[in-house]
């Protein structure tokens, strides 16, 4: 599909604790993206959304932000085809 984009995107910092799950959950429902949102057991978070190229970009924006009480201090990224593998966006616990 055109213009539509897949991202896995680990972020390490302080981002577990801290609401960044529910953040990240929230903004990706918004810009209508689809995938999941989990914690590392190295303590980092694994992002996997799928949509509209120009939703994602945004997300990397709050990726890189996050909520107030997080500290991030790297963000990895990994762009990809679209799948279509995903109804909805979701937090994996």
């Amino acid at each position: 599909m055109a213009g539509m984009a897949s991202l896995r995107a680990t972020v390490w910092g302080r981002v577990q604790g801290v609401f960044f799950r529910a953040f990240v959950e929230s903004a990706a429902e918004r810009l209508d993206l689809k995938g999941y949102v989990c914690n590392m057991p190295g303590g980092e978070v694994e992002v996997i959304a799928e949509g509209e190229k120009s939703s994602l970009e945004r997300l990397v924006e709050y990726l890189r932000t996050g909520p107030p009480s997080a500290q991030v201090k790297e963000v990895l990224l990994d762009w990809g085809e679209y799948t279509g593998n995903y109804s909805r966006f979701s937090i994996r616990y």
